[in-house]
C-alpha cells in the first residue's frame, strides 16, 4: 500500500525575498533616475517662461533670482518687432511642402527597398543612413554656390536663382530627412505579411496600385509618427535659413529671432517671450498628433 505525501505550496516571495528587493531596488533607481533627467529637461523651459512674463526693469534692480514684476508686454512687442505673422507664413510654406515631399519620396524608395530584393538594396540603404552622419557644415559651400547657378522664374525668385527662395529651403531639408524616413519606414514595410502581395498580384493588381491602394493604407501609423517628427524638424530649422535666405521678408519664424537681439544690448526676457512663441506651435501639433504618434513608434517596433 503506497503513501502519497502532498507538500505544502511553496510561497515564493517569502522564500526568496532578495530577488524581489533587488527588483524593487531597480525599480526605485530606475523612477529617481527618470525624476531627475526630466527636472533638468523641464527647469530651463520653465525658467525660460518665467523670463518671459517679466518685465527687464524688474530684474535689472531685483536680479533673474527675484519673483515679481510680471507682465505680457514681452509677448506683444516680441510679435510686432519680429513680425511673427508674416515669419509664420514663411514657415508655413516650406515645411508642409517639405513634410509632405520627404514622405512621399521616402514611402516610395522603402517601398523598393522592402518588397523586391535587388543585389544593392542594403547598400543603398546603407548610403541613406551614410548621408545623414554627413555634418550639414560640411557641404554649405557647395550647395550654395548651386544654388546660385540654378536659374528660377523671377515669379518664383526675385534673385533669378534657387538661392533666397522657399524652394532651396524645401529642397534641403527633404535632401536630409529622406534618409532617416526611408529606414524607418522599410523596416515597417518589411513586416506586412507577403501573403497579402501574393492576393493582390492574383487579382491583378499592378506595383503602382499595391503601393498606393495596400502599403500606404497600412503604413498610416508610421507615417503619421514621421510627420509629426519632419514637422517638429523642419519648422525649428535654423542653420539653411541663415544660409540661403538673403530676404528678411522671407525669414522663417526661427531665423526672425535674430530681430529680438540688439546690436549692443539684448533683453532676454524679450528673447524669451519670442522663443515660447516659436515653441508653441510644434508642441501644440505633437499633443493632438501624440497617440498616433506613439502607436506608430510602438507598432513598428513590436511586430515581426
Amino acid at each position: 500500500m503506497s503513501t502519497t505525501i502532498t507538500r505544502p505550496p511553496v510561497d515564493r516571495d517569502r522564500a526568496s525575498p532578495e530577488p524581489v528587493k533587488a527588483a524593487r531596488g531597480r525599480r526605485v533607481l530606475l523612477h529617481s533616475f527618470l525624476i531627475v533627467m526630466s527636472i533638468l529637461w523641464i527647469f530651463p523651459v520653465g525658467y525660460a517662461f518665467l523670463a518671459s512674463l517679466r518685465s527687464y526693469q524688474y530684474t535689472r534692480e531685483h536680479g533673474y533670482l527675484s519673483f515679481g514684476g510680471f507682465t505680457l508686454d514681452n509677448y506683444t512687442t516680441a510679435w510686432e518687432r519680429a513680425d511673427f505673422t508674416g515669419k509664420f507664413l514663411n514657415t508655413l510654406y516650406v515645411t508642409v511642402p517639405g513634410v509632405l515631399l520627404t514622405l512621399f519620396l521616402s514611402s516610395c524608395m522603402a517601398f523598393v527597398l522592402a518588397r523586391f530584393s535587388f543585389k544593392f538594396n542594403l547598400t543603398l540603404l546603407g548610403m541613406f543612413l551614410s548621408a545623414n552622419l554627413l555634418p550639414q557644415q560640411a557641404l554649405l559651400i557647395p550647395l550654395y554656390r548651386m544654388f546660385r547657378e540654378i536659374p528660377l522664374p523671377e515669379w518664383m525668385s526675385d534673385s533669378g536663382s534657387m538661392l533666397d527662395s522657399y524652394w532651396a529651403l524645401i529642397l534641403v531639408n527633404t535632401a536630409f530627412q529622406t534618409g532617416f524616413c526611408t529606414f524607418v519606414l522599410s523596416n515597417y514595410m518589411k513586416t506586412l505579411p507577403k501573403e497579402l502581395y501574393e492576393s493582390a498580384m492574383v487579382d491583378g493588381a499592378s506595383v503602382v496600385r499595391q503601393f498606393f491602394q495596400l502599403t500606404l493604407p497600412l503604413c498610416r501609423p508610421p507615417l503619421a509618427a514621421l510627420a509629426t517628427l519632419e514637422v517638429t524638424w523642419i519648422y525649428n530649422e535654423f542653420f539653411w535659413a541663415t544660409v540661403l535666405m538673403q530676404s528678411g521678408d522671407k525669414f522663417p519664424i526661427t531665423s526672425s529671432l535674430n530681430n529680438l537681439r540688439g546690436q549692443f544690448f539684448t533683453d532676454n526676457n524679450l528673447v524669451a517671450a519670442g522663443s515660447i512663441i516659436v515653441a508653441l506651435p510644434p508642441l501644440i501639433i505633437f499633443f493632438i498628433l501624440q497617440r498616433q504618434f506613439v502607436s506608430g513608434l510602438t507598432l513598428g517596433a513590436t511586430k515581426g
